[in-house]
């Protein structure tokens, strides 16, 4: 439908051939943002480069229960149920999960060592009563705060750890259940992609030649 708009819209299209035509100008063209294309380039990359490593960690943790991997938005997310890693309302590390962390701590020592690491704690919503921490936040942050160390002592650069506890208030489901509950028990090793700067592009400049008379 032929309206006013797309009229006005073909007069400044033709004023503008007119210009070039008759006076001679400078045209700017922010030409196809360069810039973004490389940054997604580097995005699919980093992409790639985490799908290998979940690769690689899919074949070392095969079977071992109460651990999971994840690609989500944030990085590489590798999930141990509290159970696995901890007894009730501790945050020293249970030996039994030695092994496990001792598989994710090589690959990241091996295939991702620039690459920054975030070490999550989460809880339930049940109260602290009898374990002796003030609230949910402090045993996440601790038992964060743990395996941050474990990782540490297997050779992970520490420049390249931090560990935050978000307490209860980051489930995954609900906490009616005690299924769910169980599932929001956790710590969540994330490995981040590493987004690479990208010199913003410079506006192309085309000079019209000048008309011949």
């Amino acid at each position: 439908m032929f309206t006013k708009k797309s009229a006005f819209f073909i007069v400044i299209l033709l004023t503008c051939f007119f210009l070039l035509n008759t006076v001679g100008c400078t045209v700017i063209f922010q030409k196809g943002r360069k810039s973004d294309i490389e940054k997604i380039q580097s995005l699919q990359e980093e992409i790639d480069r985490l799908a290998q490593i979940m690769s690689e960690l899919e074949g070392k943790l095969k079977g071992i229960e109460g651990v999971s991997l994840s690609m989500e938005d944030r990085g590489l997310v590798i999930t141990f149920l509290d159970e696995v890693l901890f007894d009730s309302g501790k945050a020293k590390i249970r030996t039994e999960a030695f092994n496990a962390l001792d598989k994710v701590a090589s690959v990241i020592h091996t295939k991702a060592s620039d690459l920054n690491v975030g070490i999550e704690g989460h809880t339930d919503n049940v109260p602290i009563k009898y374990s002796g921490w003030k609230s949910n936040w402090e045993l996440s942050t601790a038992r964060a705060i743990s395996v941050l160390h474990y990782l540490e002592e297997k050779q992970v650069s520490p420049e390249k750890l931090a560990a935050i506890g978000y307490g209860e208030y980051r489930p995954v489901t609900s906490n009616d259940t005690a299924e769910g509950r169980r599932k929001n028990r956790r710590v969540e090793i994330v490995i981040l992609p590493q987004l690479k700067k990208v010199a913003p592009a410079e506006p192309e400049v085309i000079e019209p030649k000048e008309n011949l008379k």
